[in-house]
This record gives C-alpha cells, sequence and structure tokens, in this order.
C-alpha cells in the first residue's frame, strides 16, 4: 500500500515551484528574500505536516511568521541592549571624575 496524500514537504515544494515565475519576475536584490521566506516555511516542516490542513499554504504562512517574530524579538532585544550601553555611557560622560573635580579647585 502506498501513501495516498503528499507529505508536506511535497506540498510545500509544489507551492515553491507554483510561484516560481513571481520569483523570476522580482528585482534580483529580493529574489533571495523570497527564497529566505520559503526556508522558515522548510524549518518548520516537521509541525505543519502533523497539522495536516487542507490549504498547505496556511501553516507555511504560519511558518514564516513565526521566524520573522523570532527575528523581530533579536533585533529588540539587542537594541534595547544597546541603548542600555549608551545610556550607561552617557550616565558616566555626566559624572565628573573625582581626580579631574579636585585639579579644578
Amino acid at each position: 500500500m502506498g501513501r495516498t496524500n503528499p507529505t508536506y514537504r511535497d506540498a510545500l515544494r509544489a507551492i515553491e515551484d507554483r510561484w516560481a515565475e513571481f520569483r523570476r519576475a522580482l528585482r534580483r536584490r529580493d529574489q533571495p528574500r523570497f527564497d529566505q521566506l520559503f526556508e522558515y516555511a522548510r524549518e518548520h516542516a516537521d509541525a505543519s505536516g502533523l497539522l495536516n490542513h487542507q490549504n498547505p499554504l496556511v501553516p507555511a504562512l504560519f511558518s514564516i511568521d513565526l521566524e520573522q517574530e523570532a527575528t523581530l524579538e533579536d533585533h529588540e532585544e539587542r537594541l534595547e541592549a544597546l541603548e542600555h550601553r549608551l545610556d550607561e555611557q552617557r550616565t558616566d560622560a555626566q559624572v565628573p571624575d573625582k581626580e579631574t573635580s579636585e585639579e579644578l579647585q
């Protein structure tokens, strides 16, 4: 007995094939971004396959959203850390050094 339903990975490949003309029409700078979106979807193919959704594009889009949310969260954490370091530098620059203030007197 063979498998009657294609795997999610097969369905995702079929979606990517259907979008191939769209990809070709994109500007060269956008083509790697397009490819990255499908890479995000492939990273969650195991979970998407377990869902067995009628429309395989839905879990693919959700997988892309998950990866972009993770990237956004990482960028927010990095930004907070940089802002914290910048605030510390500003505070250090505002507090006069004891030796410097003694020399001024």
